[in-house]
Parts: C-alpha cells; sequence; structure tokens
C-alpha cells in the first residue's frame, strides 16, 4: 500500500473522530495529496535518457478558512505527510530531486473555500533525497538507516541540531558532528570536534578520505558512504 493509499485509509478511519469533523468542509488531505502528485508530474523534466527531474518544494495557497482549518489541526504534520507522499511517488516514478523535499502552506484571500493552487520549484541544496531507482548520479551517496540522499553540494554537516544539512535522531551524535566536503580527489570526512568521535571502519577519526562503501559511526548511527558514477557514465 503506497502512501497516499495509507493516507486516504487513515482518513476514512477517522470518520467519527475529531480529524473528520475539521475537515468536514473545505479542502480535504486527500485533495492536497493528490493536487503536489500532479503537480509533481507535471513539472518534471528529463534531463537525460536516465535521469527526470522533479521539483522538491511545493507551496500551496488556500483560502483563509482552509488555511485557518489546517493550522488548528497542525500544518507541520500534514506537511510531513505530503513530503513522504511526493518521496514515495517520485520512487515510483523514477524521478528524481536535486534538494530536500518541502511542502508549505500559504494564505490567499483570493482563493474560495475548497479551491487551491500549488506552486514548485527546483531549488539545489547541500544534499538530495535519493530513491532506490535513481542509479545513475554522479554525486557520492549517503544511507542513513534506509534513509539515501545525495552529496550535490561541495559540503554537507551531519548532526543531530536543526542547522545540520541531515538532521540524525541520535542523541550520542552532537548538533554539527561532522562534515563531507566533496573534491576532485574525494570526499572528505571531518570530525568537527564533537563529544563521542567520528569512527570510520571502527576506528576514530579527525579527517580521511572516504573511498567507497565505508561504514561511518557517529553515535549509535552507522553511515553507508558509497562514491558516485564517474561524470561519463551519468549521461
Amino acid at each position: 500500500m503506497g502512501v497516499l493509499d495509507r493516507f486516504e485509509k487513515g482518513v476514512e478511519n477517522a470518520v467519527h473522530g475529531a480529524f473528520a469533523k475539521t475537515f468536514k468542509s473545505g479542502v480535504k488531505p486527500v485533495e492536497l495529496a493528490s493536487a503536489v502528485r500532479r503537480q509533481c508530474d507535471a513539472r518534471a523534466a528529463a534531463v537525460d535518457r536516465n535521469r527526470t527531474v522533479a521539483p522538491n518544494e511545493y507551496t500551496i495557497a488556500l483560502s483563509a478558512t482552509d488555511h485557518d482549518t489546517i493550522e488548528a489541526w497542525g500544518a507541520d504534520a500534514l506537511s510531513h505527510e505530503l513530503e513522504d507522499t511526493l518521496r514515495d511517488h517520485a520512487e515510483r516514478q523514477r524521478y528524481s530531486f536535486v534538494g530536500a523535499v518541502s511542502v508549505d502552506f500559504e494564505r490567499d484571500e483570493s482563493l474560495s473555500t475548497g479551491r487551491l493552487a500549488v506552486t514548485s520549484r527546483t531549488t539545489r541544496g547541500p544534499v538530495a533525497p535519493a530513491t532506490a531507482r535513481d542509479h545513475h548520479s554522479r554525486h557520492p551517496l549517503l544511507d542513513i538507516d534506509g534513509e539515501r540522499y545525495h552529496l550535490t553540494g561541495e559540503m554537507t554537516v551531519v548532526g543531530r541540531g536543526s542547522e545540520s544539512d541531515i538532521v540524525v535522531d541520535d542523541t550520542g551524535v552532537s548538533r554539527q558532528h561532522c562534515r563531507f566536503e566533496v573534491t576532485d580527489q574525494g570526499t572528505i570526512l571531518t570530525d568537527l570536534g564533537s563529544t563521542n568521535g567520528t569512527l570510520v571502519e571502527g576506528q576514530r577519526v579527525n579527517e580521511v578520505t572516504l573511498v567507497d562503501g565505508n561504514a561511518v559511526t557517529v553515535g549509535r548511527t552507522t553511515i553507508m558512504y558509497w562514491d558516485g558514477l564517474p561524470v561519463d557514465e551519468d549521461v
């Protein structure tokens, strides 16, 4: 069962709860999911024969009434659910993203209750979520507890704090724990003075150039590092 299917099932199961009462009129969450998915399809663009890039940042304009309803119910929770919907949809459609996926809501006084408008854009970030079928990127790849990220920027900071590019929910990880720097000579891993240190293949390091398949340990979390494909293969 896909994320959208699960989302629809969740709405169905909440018929007698506060969730259903909250969305008794106006825009429904399933309609929002369908709208961002359509926008994703409409704006997806093939960059070569192996790769189609879809927008990674979405803004949903809502009427004042619908916007207030979503804020009251929990806009952050709904945004996260819609982001999961987009990542799942991209997996099925073999789309790639070049930055983190985000969904935000904005109030539009010109819209009537039940109407919405979705806009999107592609914004490159230091990391981009990778799909299981996205095998043809030249960017190095990190796998953290099953979540996979391409290192699309020159420097990427991993840590527990929200200011990090990749946030790891692990109390043994410092707020800014380590940095991955992508260079022409390879990816350099640097410990940023973390409390518990950074380990590569079980050995504590301050700075090291990674090789394909290295296991990096921060706190209780293992990060698998994979080199990207050479540029001439990514065509």
